[in-house]
């Protein structure tokens, strides 16, 4: 089962919900920066889960809008969620595979490559942690008796990403004392070039006109 698959799973065994409460779920909660979930994807997913019947769905009128298709865990989806979710808790898994493979090439690029990109990899990460904190204060904001277990999401991505940009920062450092200095600016190619010599403007001899000869 793919982390959006058991993403949805378990918004739906939270409590029955319809497509568009999912989707409210998902971006209230931050849940795209840690699964692939698209906004189209949320009701294949969900028809996907439906067939093999992890979820039942019935069609639930409303007096203020259309019918809507409202999902529920089965008891094959809870056996199902139960076991990945003891996988997930009790499992380290390793993080930053795809940091770990640039960290271990970096010397292919040159130096000015590299700090563009832990530059603007830095940049990332404090956008992130900005991100998460409006979240998290809006989160609260909006439900102030929200659980403990909902806050944890935000306060364990926000612990790992300010101890990752701090291993960053660490890095560069023991890194600049390494890499050759910044290169300074660029001199234009033309500045080297000699001045143009000045040449005094030819002699041109008159020729006599025929009616003088």
């Amino acid at each position: 089962m793919t982390d959006a698959e058991l993403a949805i799973l378990s918004l739906v065994a939270e409590a029955p919900r319809h497509g568009y409460e999912i989707q409210q779920a998902i971006e209230a909660r931050g849940m795209r920066q840690w699964t692939a979930i698209g906004f189209s994807s949320v009701y294949y997913l969900l028809n996907k889960l439906e067939r093999q019947g992890l979820l039942e769905s019935r069609l639930m009128h409303s007096e203020r809008g259309p019918a809507r298709k409202v999902y529920r865990i089965t008891q094959a989806g809870h056996g199902v969620l139960q076991t990945a979710l003891m996988d997930l808790l009790s499992v380290p898994r390793d993080l930053g595979m795809s940091l770990a493979l640039g960290l271990a090439n970096i010397t292919v690029l040159r130096p000015e490559q590299a700090r563009n990109a832990l530059d603007s990899y830095e940049a990332g990460l404090q956008a992130r942690i900005t991100d998460l904190s409006e979240r998290r204060a809006h989160q609260i904001a909006e439900h102030p008796d929200s659980p403990l277990h909902i806050l944890a999401v935000f306060d364990h991505a926000l612990t790992l990403s300010q101890a990752e940009l701090n291993w960053l920062r660490g890095f560069r450092a023991a890194w600049e004392e390494h890499a050759p200095p910044p290169a300074g600016p660029t001199a234009s190619p033309f500045a080297a070039d000699p001045a143009p010599t000045k040449h005094p403007p030819a002699r041109t001899e008159r020729l006599p006109r025929q009616d003088q000869e």
